[in-house]
């Protein structure tokens, strides 16, 4: 039986002469070596190393322009000194300790370099090393049988959680090939961000509700309402929000965590129980109401059902959200004194930091994407535009809109779309967990369970695509579910897994591939949200093994099938990436862009843009020219359309209800702690798990707070089984007061690794997760967990 991985000896080796050392020990160089300073990205030392400018892929919120000091073929070093990171103009994403350590990725000695098919059982993780041949014949074979069986609408593709910061996403890669031989079965609403942005258009008829970053500089106020840039490295705000701190502004975090966001910017942490947002949300907004302190004249102007007054034609009374903060409505004043034993906060506290929201002006109430990660999270995510409009923040300079805080931005092109004389199908499911429900029994897949592009699905998926995604076995919810219908071959015949280390995922494929990183290919990378900026993602070495780009081997899997030309468009990989610069060049002509050539050298264009940028500005100081995308033309508190679902989850105003599988619930009679992930700044989902440095910045552990541990007589540091009906896991416990008591959290990206009890030994929290979705928007509901902890 072949061995996956490199030898100690192998992974030397691949220094050529630039030496274990430079390998083992980054760090960064001395000022004169430096390298390229701003137009002037690659550069030559005398001992002929040359400095490159280029970025990552990886499914990152920043994009860092990173420092490549290559030295016969192969990476010696990495930094990040001196790249942009203080032009106040253009500002440039500086790494962070992932950014820091990809060379480490690049050389792991466990990289898979040749094709390899399944010998064994599923998830017995035995194989055997086949040739490229072998495996495209494979490939081939199985897509040509199942098309005949079944049709083209027997294939998936599961979102690539390993590489979506590229603007050719390799899993796209598969879905193009997959169209150009009759179609497939996708996905939609994100992992990250389904409930936010797909609700928020009933408020404000747009999904991007957030302003630029730069627009805060004169904010006084800023409430992060369970949002962790510091470990989540959203885009450019960790620069702008210590910028704005040292200017003077008050942060408050309201988080179920004392976060490293609150521990770094927080002048408050406020500790909150999952699931209770909304009502904490709405007893600021009785006491900012009831006080007088809300902005009556832009309600009045602006917002469709705050009081009876602004109902839509046709409902009844007592239905505006100021009939339900008052009691009139259901008979229950939604007082401080009401919200704290639900959410937790003291009554006076909520009572201060309404008034303070309210009174401070300007004020950003900016919301995290973990708390809409919830049974509840399209409530919760309306809940931060309903205060952000009691208090007139929108539309004004250094106020936030809340709600998705997604920012419309320029953006580089993609790939030109098949051509139009080809004939396809596409039909999409939920993202969590659709794809699961479309194998285990694909009659339950339908139009009012979240399938679009078809009433129904007429057959089962048979294939599953994983490229760069381990989303499969360690980032999907529920993951004893999977693999008992995975352990079914009947059930799916064919799984194939392209990437670049066997994790959980390829262990349970079929077929596994050996993938180029990013450092081998070449590639465009964005920012999310506030950078206005793209990096050329630059082929550095020479592909390990036989490590092969997807857009490769899928072009000879298409040739074989007859549909080459279809699927590559005439371009190799690199003619795609040219094509990518040019024509996002000729889409902002105004910006001055670089071409390839230039982008090459540079590597970095930015897209000129004028601050600040205010979302909902022109509406605001405008509303007769510039009405709102709602039927309304105005924001809508009180939305129609939700009222007339009659959907008890989703109420016409964003307000609380409680959710069944959270505190106070049957359940939590058998599983009294509510169990939450976070990302950490040492995992991107779940690559870099066995990254040998970043295991050092994050230990995996269970934090609980010191009152559930000593009611269940645990120590710090001890070894503890988290359990639900719907699996078990082993992690060792972090005793800490940074945690909301109630409430239990283990970092994520974890890859499962179950005993022979089922059991898993990883903390991989996704044992423990519901696979059910959000009732309006079909979206994740990963953070609603009730388990209970027992020492080991």
């Amino acid at each position: 039986m072949q061995k996956t991985g490199l030898s100690r000896r192998s992974f030397l080796a691949l220094s050529g002469a630039v030496g274990a050392s430079a390998l083992m020990f980054g760090g960064c160089a001395p000022k004169s070596e430096q390298g390229a300073k701003k137009g002037d990205s690659a550069s030559s030392a005398d001992d002929g190393t040359q400095v490159v400018n280029t970025c990552s892929t990886f499914d990152c919120g920043g994009k860092c322009l990173i420092k490549a000091h290559m030295k016969d073929g192969a990476i010696a070093r990495i930094d990040t000194r001196g790249v942009y990171e203080n032009d106040e103009a253009n500002p440039c994403l500086k790494a962070c300790v992932r950014g820091r350590s990809y060379r480490k990725w690049q050389y792991h000695p466990d990289r898979l370099q040749h094709p390899m098919k399944r010998v064994g059982k599923r998830g017995e993780n035995k194989f055997e090393q086949i040739s490229w041949d072998e495996a495209i014949d494979y490939i081939v074979s199985e897509n040509e049988r199942l098309l005949k069986e079944h049709g083209p609408l027997t294939r998936y593709i599961n979102i690539g959680t390993g590489d979506t910061g590229g603007t050719i996403v390799r899993a796209n890669l598969a879905a193009r090939f997959c169209d150009a031989t009759g179609g497939h079965v996708g996905n939609y609403n994100s992992v990250s961000m389904g409930n936010t942005g797909t609700a928020t258009p009933y408020m404000f008829g747009v999904a991007s509700s957030g302003s630029s970053l730069p627009s805060l500089k004169d904010t006084k106020l800023v409430i992060l309402w369970g949002h962790n840039p510091a470990e989540t490295i959203f885009g450019l705000s960790n620069y702008y929000f210590r910028q704005m701190k040292e200017n003077g502004c008050k942060f408050i975090v309201i988080d179920p965590r004392n976060s490293n966001t609150a521990v770094e910017l927080a002048d408050e942490w406020i500790p909150i129980l999952p699931t209770t947002d909304n009502a904490l949300m709405d007893a600021m907004a009785y006491v900012i109401v009831t006080e007088g302190l809300h902005d009556q004249e832009f309600l009045d102007t602006f917002v469709v059902g705050f009081d009876e007054a602004h109902l839509p034609e046709g409902v009844e009374a007592n239905q505006s959200y100021q009939a339900y903060l008052t009691g009139a409505a259901d008979g229950v004043e939604k007082t401080p004194e009401w919200a704290e034993p639900i959410c937790k906060v003291p009554a006076d506290t909520i009572r201060r930091i309404a008034r303070e929201y309210a009174t401070t002006k300007p004020a950003a109430l900016i919301e995290g994407w973990g708390p809409q990660r919830h049974v509840c999270g399209e409530r919760t995510a309306l809940g931060g535009g309903m205060l952000a409009c009691l208090t007139g923040n929108v539309g004004v300079e250094g106020g936030w809109a809340g709600a998705y805080n997604g920012f419309t931005r320029k953006s580089p092109v993609g790939m030109a779309p098949l051509p139009d004389s080809v004939d396809f199908k596409t039909v999409n499911v939920p993202m969590s967990s659709g794809w699961i429900d479309a194998i285990d029994d694909y009659t339950t897949m339908t139009k009012e369970t979240g399938l679009t592009g078809a009433d129904k699905l007429e057959y089962p998926v048979k294939m599953l695509w994983n490229i760069a995604s381990d989303f499969m076995m360690a980032s999907n919810p529920d993951i004893n579910r999977v693999r008992a219908i995975l352990e079914d071959e009947s059930k799916v015949e064919c799984i194939i897994t392209s990437d670049v280390l066997m994790t959980p995922t390829a262990q349970w494929s079929d077929i596994v591939l050996p993938a180029c990183t990013c450092f081998e290919r070449w590639n465009v990378g964005a920012t999310w949200n506030n950078g206005d900026y793209f990096i050329l993602s630059q082929k550095l070495c020479e592909p390990l093994g036989e490590a092969r780009s997807e857009y490769d081997w899928l072009a000879e899997c298409a040739d074989r099938m007859g549909v080459k030309d279809v699927f590559t468009g005439g371009k190799t990989e690199e003619e795609w990436v040219r094509y990518i610069v040019e024509e996002t060049a000729k889409k902002y002509p105004e910006d001055d862009l670089p071409d390839f050539d230039t982008m090459v050298k540079e590597g970095v264009a930015y897209f000129k843009k004028e601050e600040p940028r205010v979302a909902f500005q022109k509406q605001i100081e405008d509303p007769k020219n510039n009405p709102f995308e709602t039927d309304s033309g105005k924001i809508e508190l009180f939305s129609k359309k939700l009222y007339d679902m009659k959907n008890p989850d989703i109420p016409a105003t964003p307000h609380y209800v409680p959710v069944a599988e959270g505190p106070g619930g049957e359940l939590a009679g058998a599983y009294p702690l509510q169990l939450i992930g976070w990302k950490t700044k040492a995992r991107d989902n779940s690559s870099y798990f066995t990254h040998p440095w970043l295991q050092q910045t994050q230990d995996t552990e269970l934090w609980i707070n010191p009152i559930d541990a000593e009611a269940r007589g645990i120590a710090d540091g001890d070894e503890v089984k988290v359990l639900n009906d719907r699996g078990a896991m082993k992690i060792p416990a972090k005793v800490t007061t940074r945690i909301v008591p109630g409430c239990v959290a283990a970092p994520t990206g974890s890859w499962y690794s179950p005993d022979a009890e089922g059991v898993d030994q990883n903390g991989c929290v996704n044992v423990l997760t519901s696979s059910a979705r959000t009732s309006m928007t079909h979206g994740n509901t990963q953070h609603t967990n009730l388990v209970e902890v027992a020492k080991l």
